[in-house]
């Protein structure tokens, strides 16, 4: 399912939170229900990644339609809920959905740019979120660790992510904490990454339907401050609620070699798009695109990013904290600090027996 509770996705910005607000602000009557399930087949079979399935979806929401499936669903959230499960029997795509926003669209949520109204929608969540970072500190033994919340677009969370990574700079390893990520800019996710290579590295393509294009994403040279480079560790903690942008993230990583992966085997979404106006208070996220590993040819769609280090969600901390302490006690250093990371790690050991 879509994990993130805004409107920001892989790739993408969708506009309008999906809230569980009372649906008595919004009724679908007869003649606009028919009028969103056309806009909705239409926008399918023009833009969905893959044109074979969109006519499944297409056929299926048709055939669903047509035995009155819908046809009591006057409440916009029920009406979304159903024809999310319509539009993921045919593909188990997690990023097909219809969102219900208490909030109405704005007319011009097709857009390539985001309009004003549109715009000031997006900063008000974004900021209310400090763009993604939730926490910034240094664990016992100078481990750093980072709790992002998402991948804010770039034009905004840049200041944010690079202040984060300059706090743990000279830190001796570092975690990053995706566990209740729910993904967003690729943009993001490569300034970031960019932090942590010591040179310019492939990261990930994306593969567009229109046009037939490949976007391809590497490091970047320009971002601020110091690297988090070299040999120094890094963990990344996920859940089964880690998806989309997040999933790329530690994706990239994993098959570069660049971090252990710590926790549980994530969401499965590897399909960017963008979101289009059904309703005024009814939009559907459509997947254009695909991401392609520039090592494996593949994605996680579907299998999800598998743990290279499997425990349960809320044990992964510790258990990259763990990882980390026993890593750095192999680098030979001054005796106080060995006796400090060694006391850390019985404090670690013991509290998860």
């Amino acid at each position: 399912m879509i994990k993130l509770p805004s409107f920001l996705l892989l790739g993408t910005l969708v506009l309008g939170a999906c809230a569980p607000a009372s649906a008595a602000q919004a009724r679908i009557d007869d003649a606009a229900r028919k009028a969103l399930l056309a806009t909705l087949r239409a926008r399918l079979l023009a833009s969905y990644v893959f044109p074979d399935k969109a006519k499944l979806v297409a056929e299926r929401v048709a055939a669903q339609e047509k035995a009155g499936a819908y046809s009591a669903l006057a409440d916009p959230a029920a009406l979304a809920a159903a024809l999310t499960r319509d539009l993921r029997e045919p593909t188990h795509d997690l990023h097909l959905e219809v969102a219900y926003s208490a909030e109405a669209l704005p007319a011009d949520i097709d857009a390539p740019r985001p309009s004003p109204e549109a715009e000031r929608m997006m900063r008000r969540y974004l900021k209310a979120e400090n763009y993604g970072v939730r926490k910034v500190e240094a664990l016992p033994g100078n481990i750093g660790y980072i709790d992002l919340r998402s991948f804010a677009p770039l034009p905004l969370a840049r200041p944010f992510v690079s202040a984060a990574m300059a706090l743990v700079a000279d830190t001796d390893a570092l975690i990053v904490d995706l566990r209740s990520n729910g993904g967003g800019d690729p943009a993001t996710v490569a300034w970031i990454s960019s932090y942590l290579f010591d040179k310019r590295t492939h990261l990930n393509d994306l593969y567009w339907r229109e046009g037939k294009r490949l976007q391809q994403y590497w490091t970047r040279t320009d971002v601020p401050g110091k690297k988090f480079g070299g040999t120094r560790k890094v963990y990344v903690l996920t859940s089964r609620d880690t998806f989309s942008g997040a999933e790329e993230f530690s994706y990239n990583l994993k098959q570069l070699g660049r971090a252990t992966i710590v926790g549980e085997t994530t969401g499965g979404g590897a399909h960017p798009g963008r979101s289009h106006r059904l309703h005024p208070h009814l939009s559907v996220f459509i997947p254009n695109g695909r991401a392609i590993n520039p090592i494996t040819k593949t994605n996680w769609e579907g299998s999800g990013v598998t743990p290279d280090v499997a425990v349960a969600s809320p044990d992964a901390l510790a258990a990259a904290e763990r990882l980390a302490v026993r890593e750095m006690l192999k680098v030979p250093g001054d005796t106080e600090r060995a006796q400090v990371l060694r006391t850390r790690l019985q404090v670690l050991d013991k509290s998860s027996q």
